[in-house]
């Protein structure tokens, strides 16, 4: 059928984005339609064989599900006229809405109708010419505009800490009164911290993801499901997704249950261009303290440290060995492998060197099980009996008056501020008296007491000052030594542990003659406090 026939056979397409500024109400898909219907009631010519409908895909492209499946009608011929409520509906880019118009539907054979741009192509005149490509470059520059205040916006959002993804992470909802603020999910963020746990227990994610599988906990897409989410994947392939190790890493690699929030990792090139590409690390945006935490800042960094290194776990073993990753040749620095032999009913199990085991070198050093478990239980017997001392010596310390000087320096500040208030508001009372009896003038009176009351109201705000400082100077002197506690938690200790290994050690060096060298967590601020000590003991010695 040409495009000259009086009979058409017409496809009503609509089309609505909130990414190019759409207003709801007026430019609604039931708008659309009714409009449309409305205008093909009053041409008998114009028979309706199909409605496409494009909801929530932006007009920069053409790219869309319903415009591609109408395209398809166009071709098979089932389609030779074309309805829109306008050429924005139709499309927002210049060049491309163009050449559909101008070139493709001509050729093809297709009327083009934009209503309310009262716009045909059996109806063209001299002036369309200029007039449609101008009203393209209109929506075009529209749709521009749109997206750099959509931008703006969302990067204002972000540096406020505000969250502005589609769906919250798992373990968080979006608070039902402010949908840019996270709060804890009570069921998912338990199970947050059981992963958490278990991984500081020694547990591989694939165990991890085994033992939630067993559980019957829902995995976060299903979890989602359940909640009347509408998720959408190209992932599942089962009835029921389940959990995996990589679901399991990213919940322990997401920085988002410590509080922190970081967005803006991605971006588009252009409002054209769809395409996801990564930003570098220095333009993210990251706001300390945006939500509550679910896990604690150390807790987290622990998680990181053992991530990084190189851990197995037995085929027959829910958690890792105590040692696993931990474990370094005194001589080559190569990590050391665990070997296990069976003479009669007896199982002997030691550590040698995997230089040496892949026959490359090194010395023929190893040392048993056991008596790397005493050698390492007696070191950390050691240094917590160490650093238990150092801590009744450190509070011997802070009572002394030197150490307790700059605190006294606060309050001495304090002291003298409130004094100056006091005195001022002497002076101040005194003046309405000097007035009354004829030794100021009103004109002094007021100056007076206008310098009066600028002194004291300056005096009180350097109180706030100067106590929030001092606040701040007690609050940093407790994180200084806050890791003394995590020592003093193994005062009792009578044996190893994996969670011990991963919170006290950062390696475990083995050297000739099952001598071993422990390298301990805190060591900075184990020496720090050794050299504080000493200077004190020097100067109470002299």
């Amino acid at each position: 059928m040409s495009v000259l026939s009086k009979e058409y056979n017409a496809c009503i397409y609509a089309r609505l984005s909130r990414d190019d500024g759409d207003k709801l109400e007026s430019d609604s898909i039931t708008n659309q339609r009714a409009l449309i219907r409305d205008f093909i009631s009053k041409h008998p010519e114009i028979h309706v064989v199909s409605e496409k409908t494009d909801d929530g895909y932006s007009g920069v492209n053409f790219d869309r599900p319903a415009f591609q499946e109408m395209m398809e009608d166009i071709r098979s011929g089932k389609v030779n006229c074309v309805v829109v409520k306008d050429l924005s509906r139709f499309g927002r880019n210049y060049i491309e809405a163009g050449n559909y118009i101008e070139r493709v539907f001509p050729f093809m054979g297709v009327r083009f109708i934009a209503i309310n741009d009262s716009y045909d192509s059996l109806d063209r005149n001299q002036s369309d010419s200029l007039i449609i490509p101008f009203k393209n470059l209109i929506n075009d520059a529209y749709c521009k505009d749109i997206s750099v205040k959509i931008r703006s916006q969302l990067e204002i959002k972000r540096k406020k800490g505000q969250f502005i993804g589609a769906f919250a992470v798992y373990g968080y909802l979006k608070d039902p009164e402010d949908h840019n603020r996270l709060i804890p999910d009570t069921y998912a963020s338990e199970v947050v911290r059981a992963i958490y746990k278990w991984k500081l227990e020694g547990m591989s994610q694939g165990r991890i993801a085994e033992k939630l599988n067993l559980q019957g906990v829902l995995c976060p897409m299903e979890y989602k499901l359940s909640m009347g989410i509408k998720v959408q994947t190209n992932f599942k392939v089962r009835k029921q997704a389940l959990w995996s190790p990589r679901s399991v890493t990213r919940i322990l690699t997401n920085e988002i249950y410590t509080g922190a929030l970081i967005q803006g990792k991605t971006s588009t090139p252009n409002y054209k261009v769809k395409k996801i590409v990564a930003k570098d690390e220095t333009e993210w945006i990251r706001v300390e303290d945006a939500h509550e935490a679910i896990i604690d800042r150390r807790t987290f960094d622990d998680v990181q440290r053992i991530l990084q290194k190189d851990i197995r776990s037995a085929p027959d073993e829910e958690v890792v060995y105590p040692f696993s990753g931990y474990l370094k040749c005194g001589d080559c620095g190569q990590n050391m492998v665990r070997k296990t032999y069976t003479s009669g009913d007896k199982r002997y199990t030691y550590y040698i060197c995997s230089t040496r085991k892949a026959g490359k070198g090194c010395s023929t050093h190893q040392i048993t099980d056991d008596e790397l478990n005493d050698a390492v239980l007696q070191g950390i017997r050691s240094r917590v009996a160490s650093v238990i001392e150092m801590e009744e010596l450190l509070k011997i310390v802070e009572s002394l008056p030197e150490t307790q000087r700059n605190v006294f320096n606060y309050d001495a500040q304090i002291v003298k501020l409130k004094e100056d208030i006091e005195r001022n508001r002497s002076f101040k009372m005194k003046l309405y008296e000097n007035l009354q009896e004829g030794m100021i003038g009103q004109e002094e009176y007021f100056l007076f007491k206008k310098s009066y009351e600028s002194k004291i109201q300056s005096a009180e705000a350097a109180i706030v000052a100067v106590e929030q400082e001092r606040q701040q100077a007690i609050e940093q002197n407790r994180e200084n030594y806050a890791w003394i506690d995590i020592f003093k938690k193994y005062q009792n200790i009578t044996s190893i542990e994996r969670k011990t290994v991963v919170e006290l050690l950062e390696e475990i060096i083995v050297h000739e003659d099952k001598k071993i060298r422990l390298c301990f967590r805190y060591g900075d601020q184990y020496t720090k406090l050794v050299e504080l000590l000493g200077n004190y003991s020097g100067t109470a010695a002299e």
